[in-house]
């Protein structure tokens, strides 16, 4: 019976030193049979690089280089039957017209879809600093970041191609989200930033 117990014991005391006692933490790092390559030596983004004579990490597309395409649509590019219908239309993908001058209307059909597309990546792109209602009323005001008020009379007669460039470049504080939503949602982001000054500018004698 003691063998037994002696045996029992050093059973014991053998796996919680091996395994531990689940869900603790620890400092130490983990004990790997098989680390599966999991850390590789690797070069980090914008750091230095002794190989290059420029010490630079990050590299420079090679000369010659042709964009094809974007993240956006990458996988359409790529394919056989792709055609790009919007090639060099200024009016959908810059919201000017030939002349360089911003187009008035959206370029696009409207419809609820459009619209609640608008909706969603105003929530997600727009809300943080324009509020909301598009009154500039955001989260970051009592910080000090005070958003564009797009109930202004200004804004409200501007052209909708005006607000895209916004959208596409950024404006003053504002970053550009060209690489961050597509042309078609940013007309879409127009969209719902007029159905907002519609329902703040709106009596109700004129309808909707």
């Amino acid at each position: 019976m003691r063998i037994f117990l002696a045996i029992y014991l050093f059973v014991v005391v053998a796996t919680l030193s091996i395994l531990g006692f689940r869900g603790s933490t620890s400092t130490k790092p983990p004990l790997e049979v098989f680390p599966d390559m999991d850390r590789q030596a690797r070069y980090k983004p914008q750091a230095e690089n002794e190989f290059f004579a420029d010490g630079r990490n990050d590299r420079l597309s090679p000369a010659g280089t042709v964009a094809r395409g974007n993240y956006f649509n990458q996988q359409e590019v790529f394919s056989e039957d792709f055609e790009d219908t919007r090639l060099g239309d200024t009016t959908f993908l810059e919201g000017k017209n030939e002349d360089g001058s911003f187009v008035e209307k959206l370029p696009i059909e409207v419809t609820y879809e459009l619209i609640e597309q608008g909706k969603e990546k105003y929530d997600i792109f727009c809300a943080v600093c324009h509020g909301a209602a598009g009154d500039g009323n955001g989260v970051t005001k009592p910080y000090g970041v005070l958003a564009t008020n797009y109930h202004d009379d200004r804004l409200r007669n501007e052209a909708d191609g005006y607000i895209f460039d916004v959208i596409t470049n950024g404006k003053g504080l504002m970053l550009p989200l060209n690489d961050r939503i597509t042309p078609e949602e940013r007309w879409a982001i127009v969209l719902y930033v007029r159905a907002l000054q519609k329902s703040q500018n709106t009596v109700a004698e004129e309808g909707i």
